[in-house]
């Protein structure tokens, strides 16, 4: 969820909250029914705020850190913080240790109940956060493809879950769309990621496309950089076209909700490939038109 931002607030609920303008994808848009947007806002603050302690993008002032008892000398020990958030989500679900402490978690705690929500998909999302403390490289695409699995997947299974729309075969085409999309956006973000000491680009690729980390640092992007975000973006196009089943097997407002997110990785892609896979500079962006004609190439089941 590397989108631009917006400055934190004072109150930490809502300046995460409001970071939902900014997603590369809608989180809560206005034609869903109310309850389900309340509970994907819920369900996005838990993912926005752990993506954030992740990322080391918490607000000044360590205001996060004190919510979830960790004291100010430790308030930049990502994964001490991360500990503490795990720890908090088992408040939401058992309830033992008392409610939970952070106010998006306390807001998560209603929904959880309302859509009957389940552990493991929050868990992935930590366990995601907590890899990237400590892995920065892949060897193989099947090692992204793992790490998809926590930190893309359990999104979609949310989606689907709060719903009332989740089925064994939802859930697969759901997890093509989602690991899909975090494709992309390692794409999009190849530069920035290299800022943060990341290289999502499978070694292997990298390795058969003679491409060395120092090729990522420049201004642009030479042949065979673009070579191989080519072919990674061919196998996120390739995903995403397995996954577009899931919108035609749904209806109503869930199947245009599910259609934006499929016809937004797609446009990301034409984009990407419209910049002649020059993606250094910066993240080529699709523009609204061509979201716009995405979106009815997928509920017409085209693509």
């Amino acid at each position: 969820m590397t989108a631009p931002v917006a400055p934190r607030t004072g109150d930490p609920e809502r300046g995460t909250l409001d970071k939902a303008a900014h997603e590369n994808f809608p989180v809560a848009p206005f034609f869903l029914p109310k309850d389900w947007r309340e509970d994907l806002m819920a369900v996005y603050g838990f993912a926005r705020l752990v993506d954030d302690i992740g990322d080391g993008d918490l607000a000044p002032g360590g205001v996060d850190a004190r919510l979830l008892g960790v004291s100010a000398a430790e308030a930049e020990n990502r994964l001490l913080l991360l500990d503490a958030f795990e720890a908090d989500l088992h408040r939401v679900f058992d309830g033992f240790d008392g409610p939970p402490r952070h106010p998006l978690l306390r807001r998560l705690q209603s929904t959880v109940r309302r859509r009957s929500l389940t552990p493991e998909p929050f868990l992935g999302l930590i366990a995601a956060n907590r890899q990237d403390q400590l892995v920065t490289r892949y060897e193989t695409y099947d090692d992204l493809l793992a790490y998809c699995e926590l930190s893309a997947n359990p999104v979609g299974r949310l989606v689907l879950a709060v719903t009332g729309a989740s089925t064994p075969e939802r859930v697969r085409r759901s997890d093509a769309i989602c690991t899909a999309l975090q494709i992309v956006e390692h794409l999009q973000d190849v530069s920035e990621d290299l800022g943060r000491d990341r290289v999502y680009l499978p070694a292997t690729d990298m390795k058969r496309f003679h491409v060395r980390e120092a090729d990522l640092a420049t201004k642009t992007a030479g042949a065979s950089v673009r070579a191989l975000v080519a072919y990674e973006a061919q196998r996120a196009r390739d995903l995403l076209n397995e996954g577009a089943p899931l919108v035609g097997s749904v209806h109503g407002r869930l199947r245009l909700l599910l259609a934006g997110f499929v016809a937004g990785g797609r446009a990301a892609i034409r984009a990407i490939a419209a910049a002649d896979y020059d993606v250094l500079p910066g993240p080529p962006e699709p523009g609204k038109l061509q979201l716009l004609r995405e979106v009815g190439v997928t509920l017409r089941g085209e693509g």
